[in-house]
């Protein structure tokens, strides 16, 4: 099984390729239209802002094939800004509509007003699990991941939350529906933990 990784500008794509390919999957960068509408399993990564994100996947007239994708139901994995740019709305630096897959919006958050915390939010974080899924097969209860974000989602279906994880206040962490699956933290940073995930998004 060959899983297909989404380049638009702005991932750390070879860190990405290289974690599936610690795990034995082999991993295949792409970038255009053609390919996405090609590829079985897509993952999409993503590093700083959203609002750029969402620009450069429609400047490349991406957004239509990454629908097209999930409506199919075919295996997408979104990552950091791979799961904030699904949602309807973006609110950072303005409001921005997002590719609009999931009912919600992605906000910033206040802990840094209201409770002195650090944004963006970066380092080690556990993981609640609120719904069994594939993508967590085989982990502990409470496994640790790795984040940098100053924004979370905020879905309107809560049922298709996977993960909540703490930081001032709960967010969510992680969300699945269907055969689409969006982390806000980094499995390819995330060590074991993250590694497991990647195999198991593979395989599934």
């Amino acid at each position: 099984m060959t899983v297909s990784i989404l380049n638009y500008g702005l991932a750390n794509l070879r860190s990405v390729q290289k974690a599936f390919e610690h795990v034995g999957v082999e991993a295949r960068i792409i970038s255009t239209p053609e390919e996405v509408e090609a590829a079985e399993r897509l993952v999409v990564p993503g590093v700083g802002a959203v609002a750029d994100a969402l620009r450069h996947v429609r400047d490349q007239h991406l957004d239509g094939p990454i629908r097209d994708h999930v409506r199919k139901d075919r295996p997408l994995l979104g990552i950091c800004l791979g799961l904030q740019m699904l949602f309807e709305t973006c609110h950072e630096d303005g409001v921005h509509a997002g590719l609009g897959i999931l009912k919600g919006e992605c906000v910033r958050f206040d802990v840094d007003k209201t409770m002195g915390l650090k944004v963006p939010h970066m380092g080690w974080n556990s993981l609640d699990v609120v719904n069994i899924t594939k993508l967590f097969d085989g982990l502990e209860p409470g496994a640790y991941a790795y984040f940098v974000h100053g924004y979370h989602v905020r879905p309107v279906d809560l049922s298709i939350v996977c993960t909540m994880t703490d930081y001032g206040r709960p967010f969510v962490s992680s969300v699945q529906q269907g055969n689409l699956t969006a982390t806000q933290f980094h499995p390819e940073k995330s060590q074991a933990v993250g590694l497991r995930m990647l195999a198991n998004f593979a395989k599934n």
